[in-house]
């Protein structure tokens, strides 16, 4: 069985294990990510170390709270790095926290990023498993600006560089629809519910949001609370997220995801089976942002088998071309991100509609 471990403890302890240093939220506005993030994780390590492990030694996992502040984040695992405790970094969280923790590793060591994210950001040694924003919520704008004839849009986001950056593409594309932008804010966590006035006021057809956790279940329930009617496409919405917001029935709440709990397919079955002989019927809901997690350790996995070390100029050097088997089926890295299909997810009750997945 794979080792976590906290940061202290692994700065004490030696060993001759592969340790990772995993970046997941334990607390703050995206705390409800971690421990669905920590299994999927943990099954990753899991299975390598059945398999022998990476580079023919045992995986450990060193536990990092990538819900603290950005900066606070990038110090650890900075620190972590450069005590030689972590020899490679995986995780899921916010955007801002990736752009301090790929600063201050500055290409010492691999990184992978799980979750959506805004585009652009290649340094040496990162690699991206998640969606741009072009292949996970243009198919979503274009589906209810089309048949559902959304003409007004809203768009509200948390303030930090994904969803200011995601905004700014979802301007860009709704433009070319002929669509109109009614408003557009970004606040701070914990102030998405105080917006609702003013979203309202702005009568819009749909409303793109682009709050994380916490906020994003908040601003949902007072939506549904308030009797109103727009339509309304998340970035971040997650199974975990709908459980949260007590589900919904109206309909018109969607979201765009990679993988969901319920794809129907070979690979995510054998997965959740895998999942629930771990860790339980009881477990943590599967979900995107955790399952990102398993894919982020798996991918650290395969760079290092395929370049027979860790060392980063021989990872970038073989990474293009470099496959895992996960849920989502099969993901192969092309100039060090994945592309892979999204599916287009509505909310029925406490679980998703899948209604199409794009290419």
């Amino acid at each position: 069985m794979a080792v976590i471990i906290d940061p202290f403890e692994a700065r004490l302890l030696p060993s001759d294990a592969v340790r990772i240093g995993l970046i997941v939220p334990v607390s703050g506005v995206l705390g409800l990510v971690g421990p669905c993030a920590i299994n999927c994780a943990t099954l990753a390590a899991d299975e390598l170390n059945a398999r022998g492990g990476v580079l023919g030694r045992p995986v450990e996992l060193v536990l990092v709270d990538g819900g603290r502040p950005a900066r606070v984040v990038a110090a650890e695992v900075s620190d972590l790095v450069a005590t030689g405790t972590v020899e490679a970094v995986a995780g899921t969280h916010a955007s801002d926290v990736r752009v301090e923790v790929v600063a201050a590793i500055a290409g010492r060591v691999p990184f992978v990023y799980a979750p959506p994210y805004e585009g652009g950001g290649h340094a040496p040694g990162v690699y991206f498993l998640g969606e741009t924003p072009g292949r996970q919520l243009a198919p979503g704008i274009d589906r209810l600006a089309g048949a559902r004839r959304a003409r007004r849009w809203y768009l509200l986001g948390n303030d930090y560089v994904w969803p200011r950056l995601v905004g700014a593409a979802a301007r860009r594309r709704l433009r070319a629809l002929g669509a109109t932008v009614a408003g557009e804010a970004y606040v701070g966590y914990g102030q998405a519910a105080g917006w609702l006035d003013r979203v309202a006021e702005s009568r819009p057809d749909a409303i793109l949001l682009t709050l994380i956790g916490s906020d994003l279940m908040a601003f949902n329930r007072a939506y549904a609370a308030a009797g109103l009617g727009a339509a309304r496409l998340c970035g971040a919405l997650e199974e975990h997220g709908l459980l949260g917001i007590g589900g919904d029935g109206t309909g018109e709440l969607y979201t765009s995801m990679g993988y969901f709990r319920d794809l129907r397919t070979d690979a995510s079955l054998d997965f959740a089976e895998r999942y629930a002989a771990r860790f339980g019927a009881d477990a943590p809901m599967l979900n995107a942002h955790g399952h990102g997690c398993y894919e982020a350790v798996a991918m650290l996995a395969a760079l290092s088998a395929r370049a027979g070390t860790l060392a980063v100029p021989a990872l970038d050097a073989v990474a293009d071309g470099t496959t895992i088997t996960s849920a989502r089926g099969e993901l192969t890295l092309l100039d060090r991100q994945v592309r892979q299909r999204v599916h287009l997810g509505r909310a029925d009750g406490l679980g998703f509609f899948l209604e199409k997945p794009f290419h």
